[in-house]
């Protein structure tokens, strides 16, 4: 093997080698929904990536941000709160909810995963509670399925072509030791 090969062998290996989160990909970014709604003492605004999921994970995330409605700054010990419902399955469907965490300790934008276990129409209701009173709006948003494959699956989709590589590199090394052995 030349310097060369060498090279682009182990650059090769080190990429399919890289750790799987340095290379994952991205379906799309989250969305606003709703832009400064009055609700009650606050504005809410909410942003979105509603991915539904078959393995149970909250696949349906949501950010809450919360502005005064009034002069002053929004009381730390504000709180939101992120609910969803199917609307394409039964109307008495329970809404699912999650307490939303403030994002880096900021208040004013709070996050909460929720699962969305299939693809359709789903309500959303957000509440605020907080010591200027409560606040609530609700929405509606469409669940998609994330489009990536999972890692593992990605692999095995990579079989057929390792295999025709390395087959290929079989018939060269096999064709170059032929010729090396009638000189």
């Amino acid at each position: 093997m030349t310097r060369r090969t060498t090279r682009v062998w182990a650059l090769a290996l080190a990429l399919a080698a890289a750790e799987p989160a340095a290379v994952s990909a991205h379906s799309g970014p989250p969305y606003a929904v709703v832009t400064q709604q009055a609700a009650g003492p606050y504005r809410l605004s909410l942003w979105t990536d509603p991915d539904s999921t078959d393995d149970r994970t909250p696949g349906g995330q949501f950010w809450v941000v919360i502005e005064p409605g009034r002069d002053g700054a929004v009381p730390p010990a504000t709180r939101a709160r992120v609910a969803v419902r199917p609307l394409d399955r039964h109307r008495d469907a329970p809404f699912v909810e999650a307490q939303a965490e403030p994002v880096n300790g900021d208040v004013t934008r709070q996050y909460a995963g929720l699962v969305m276990d299939h693809e359709g129409p789903f309500a959303v209701r957000v509440i605020v509670e907080g010591p200027w009173g409560d606040g609530a709006m609700g929405t509606r948003v469409q669940a998609t399925y994330d489009l990536r494959p999972p890692l593992p699956l990605l692999g095995v989709y990579m079989l057929p072509f390792l295999a025709v590589g390395f087959l290929w590199t079989a018939r060269l090394l096999r064709r170059r030791r032929a010729r090396k052995s009638r000189a």
